[in-house]
């Protein structure tokens, strides 16, 4: 797929069909944009459980965080990637091993890595990537 661009449909598509995202790089500090958005898609109505090794155990936005992909304890439809673009084949990696796989890796703005997103997509993952779901939802009044 090509990631320089994204039809409008297929973003909309990801936004009405995923319940459950897990958040790669949650953060408890309300400045950072991972908990802003964490909190954007809690307001929406999505499950959302955040992932951060160094906060495990701890609340964010009223979420106990889970210390990687493997100890979210309930399917995860989206992936939802707050870590810089170096990571990103990580989460590939981590998502992969999750029984069941997610239906969608999202890397966040600024975040993107071609050869992760093939991976991803070979698996059968659908990938968006330099976007962010609490920009996208209202722009497309998902």
């Amino acid at each position: 797929m090509n990631h320089d661009a994204y039809d409008d449909r297929y973003i909309l598509d990801i936004l009405n069909s995923v319940k459950t995202i897990a958040l790669t790089g949650a953060s408890p500090n309300p400045a950072r944009p991972s908990n802003g958005v964490m909190g954007y898609l809690l307001s929406r109505g999505y499950q959302v459980i955040p992932v951060n090794p160094g906060q495990a155990g701890k609340q964010i936005q009223g979420q106990t965080v889970c210390a990687h992909l493997a100890d979210v304890p309930v399917a995860v439809d989206m992936i939802d990637v707050f870590r810089a673009s170096e990571y990103l084949g990580s989460v590939v990696e981590e998502a992969l091993r999750m029984n069941p796989r997610p239906k969608v890796i999202w890397a966040q703005l600024g975040v993107r890595d071609d050869a992760a997103a093939a991976k991803a997509e070979a698996a059968g993952i659908r990938v968006v990537m330099d976007r962010c779901p609490a920009i996208e939802i209202p722009r497309l009044a998902a």
